[in-house]
């Protein structure tokens, strides 16, 4: 029963964390943000927060590979390599309801004060997996450059999209983004 409190504990804890780093993070970059200010902000002491992470960039690196865990299982699951071929529509809407899920999370890491390096790490995962799939449906110099398009485009739409007071649900998003992608990537 103990663990089940302190577990409790932590999660809340780490919640308020986030939730200050978030907020933060919308009106500052990170390289301005104290561990004494996001402690005051979430309302603990900053011997908790060093409790559970090294320093604010270790918090947000733990951010990132915590979404990235999941992020990486839709990737998996939706855009095989191996041939197996399913719509565009499936991945993004996949892909817009986990920013759905995490939309302040996303909404920070990607906005004006974000993580250069999250976006990055996000374009180069989806480039990976595009690369192998217009590959194997087409070999030539263009597949390069339709990649970097559509990873681009998607990302400018994804941005824009977070920043809507009003967004559009993850399935009409997946079908905006799947129409025009599917326009683009037919027979030229």
């Amino acid at each position: 029963m103990a663990d089940k409190k302190t577990d409790r504990r932590v999660r809340r804890t780490k919640a308020l964390l986030l939730q200050g780093l978030m907020e933060l993070m919308e009106t500052k970059d990170i390289k301005d943000i104290s561990v004494k200010e996001l402690s005051d902000l979430a309302d603990i002491n900053r011997g908790t927060f060093y409790l559970h992470y090294g320093d604010v960039y270790d918090m947000l690196a733990q951010t990132e590979d915590e979404l990235f865990v999941e992020f990486y299982e839709i990737i998996d699951r939706t855009l095989t390599p191996d041939g197996a071929v399913h719509s565009p529509r499936t991945t993004l809407f996949e892909v817009f309801s986990f920013l759905e899920r995490h939309r302040v999370v996303a909404r920070a890491m990607m906005g004006p004060h974000g993580d250069l390096a999250f976006v990055n790490r996000l374009k180069d995962l989806v480039k990976g997996r595009l690369n192998s799939i217009l590959e194997a449906r087409r070999a030539g110099p263009d597949s390069r450059y339709m990649e970097s398009f559509a990873v681009s485009g998607c990302i400018g739409v994804i941005e824009s999209w977070l920043t809507q007071p009003e967004p559009p649900d993850p399935k009409t998003m997946a079908d905006i983004c799947g129409g025009i992608l599917e326009s683009g990537f037919g027979p030229y």
